[in-house]
């Protein structure tokens, strides 16, 4: 006599659900496996933070750079200057040719896609490497004409509190000072009227 078909399932037999839960499960360790084999590789080939930072360009906003201002920001772990010079600085530029240096700026201390009167690519806007280059002290701001410490020969720019060089508002160093040569421009480029990346050619950009 034949058993009757109850429809019940074997309770003994594979189960489809546990059998897909357990192959997920092994699949998810051996992607975490591979991720963590992977990441330190990878990792080895990304720049450091400390190396992106020594040579990365900067981004600069100009926009709230009022006219007389000076903004400072970092490159390459050197500060760097921009300054929005007045038409009174501009104007000065030609009073002091000849107490100049180097007025034609002949040494190669700036790109050659400059100005070279002006040692800029925007008339108004100056940017530089605010560092002496007699022995790499932080020359200071001096915008006011015939300060009593400077003399009533003084038209503005830039000067190093430490050995007393002197620089005009395009970075020129003066005759007779430490310094021996004008002030580095750096590499420079205009993304727009507003925004100057600092590290990058104006030709390449």
């Amino acid at each position: 006599m034949a058993e009757a078909d109850t429809g019940a399932t074997d309770q003994n037999g594979p189960d489809p659900k546990r059998r897909r839960f357990l192959t997920l499960g092994v699949a998810g360790v051996g992607a975490v496996g591979v991720a963590a084999l992977a990441a330190p590789m990878l990792s080895s080939f990304a720049p450091s933070r400390r190396a992106k930072a020594a040579g990365a360009p900067v981004e600069v906003d100009i926009s709230k750079l009022e006219a007389g201002q000076m903004m400072t920001v970092e490159w390459r772990g050197k500060p760097v200057w921009l300054v929005n010079r007045t038409d009174e600085a501009l104007a000065s530029l030609d009073a002091v040719q000849g107490e100049l240096a180097d007025p034609g700026s002949e040494m190669p201390q700036q790109p050659g896609y400059v100005e070279m009167d002006t040692r800029s690519i925007k008339r108004n806007l100056m940017i530089m490497l605010g560092v002496c280059t007699h022995l790499g002290c932080a020359p200071t701001y001096r915008p006011e004409i015939a300060p009593p410490d400077l003399g009533a020969d003084w038209q503005g720019g830039f000067f190093c509190p430490c050995h007393g060089s002197k620089f005009d508002f395009a970075g020129r160093v003066y005759s007779g000072v430490p310094a021996p040569t004008n002030l580095e421009v750096p590499p420079h480029a205009y993304l727009s009227d507003t925004l100057v990346v600092i590290g990058v050619d104006q030709e390449a950009a």
